[in-house]
């Protein structure tokens, strides 16, 4: 995250211990690409419009994801992925370009790479519902319960807009009550409002206190229903296209 204080410290971190790649979001930061040729390491940039998807490619990003408005956690734009993909496709045509927000099956996935152009697609709600996935088993339960009506955006401290399943943290807080932090331990980000300390709140919700946490994610969150071993959860997406492809050779030897 560009917003955090210690970002250029995370990203010499990262390439230090061997990282494969450094994916950014959260701000827009030119001097990361420096860093990435001098160190040899591909950067990612996730972008919400087309003027940033363009001077990410000039700058020299190895892949740009597109977060839309149905993504999780922090939030870029207001528009969906299907409006705002094919504009950045448009203009982006020497790196990949990867479709994220909202994507929760297979047929999705599929629709994005074969209708909208995608070269792949970034998928993150669905991984919190994996046995693998280290949340507490409390926050996948307030996926798992989650309804359509539940799915809320609040504002961050960091300034930015969030996509959250709505808590009691959530309701205190639309409810006027002070739920700033008493003190900022951490000091992490850039700016920040002090509304509330984002850092404890995930990390509340992450070890189960869900009630006092912040639960990000996707506006589809409420499609699943079943916690599942990564692999299904792959082998579930490949059969789901498989199917859209063999239909569609069906229908073409007719």
């Amino acid at each position: 995250m560009y917003a955090m204080k210690n970002f250029y410290n995370l990203v010499m971190g990262s390439i230090e211990a061997g990282a494969d790649m450094i994916i950014t979001g959260a701000g827009f930061s030119r001097d990361i690409f420096k860093i990435g040729k001098e160190h040899n390491i591909p950067i990612v940039s996730i972008v919400s419009s087309a003027s940033f998807a363009r001077l990410a490619e000039k700058l020299g990003a190895a892949a740009i994801v597109v977060e839309a408005a149905e993504a999780g956690g922090h939030l870029g734009t207001d528009r969906s992925l299907r409006d705002l993909f094919p504009e950045i496709r448009k203009v982006v045509s020497k790196v990949p370009l990867i479709a994220a927000g909202g994507v929760t099956n297979g047929f999705e996935m599929a629709e994005m790479m074969d209708k909208y152009g995608a070269d792949g697609v970034q998928i993150a709600s669905r991984f919190i519902l994996s046995e693998e996935c280290s949340v507490s088993q409390e926050f996948k339960e307030t996926y798992l319960k989650a309804q359509k009506d539940d799915i809320v955006t609040v504002q961050s401290p960091v300034g930015m807009t969030g996509r959250a399943i709505k808590t009691d943290f959530i309701t205190r807080m639309e409810q006027g009550e002070d739920v700033s932090a008493k003190e900022c331990k951490f000091k992490c980000l850039k700016k920040c409002s002090y509304k509330y300390c984002i850092n404890d709140r995930l990390m509340a919700s992450c070890t189960g206190d869900v009630d006092n946490g912040l639960v990000f994610c996707g506006a589809n969150a409420y499609k699943m229903s079943e916690i599942l071993p990564v692999k299904e959860i792959f082998d579930r997406f490949v059969r789901d296209a498989e199917s859209l492809y063999k239909e569609a050779e069906e229908k073409k030897a007719e």
